[in-house]
């Protein structure tokens, strides 16, 4: 799951190499963490960007009902929630 969420966001994103994903929740959800000029990018209008990458997590994980989760954020915020 980590390899396809990197996969995406190298391709929406003008800083590729500041890139980072993290498992988080025991493996249940990924953090994606971009610079702050690609978080636009990354969400997309309405949300819509991240929402598509959401389904496509769910889509990946075929229904094993395991609820993976996708948090998006920039380089100054804190990954432990």
């Amino acid at each position: 799951m980590k390899d396809l969420i990197h996969f995406i966001a190298q391709a929406l994103v003008e800083h590729p190499a500041e890139i980072e994903v993290h498992e988080v929740e025991a493996g249940r959800g990924l953090q994606l963490r971009v610079a702050e000029d690609d978080l636009g990018r990354i969400i997309g209008r309405k949300g819509k960007t991240a929402q598509a990458m959401r389904t496509l997590l769910k889509v990946a994980e075929g229904g094993r009902g395991g609820g993976c989760s996708l948090d998006i954020v920039g380089p100054s915020e804190s990954g432990a929630e």
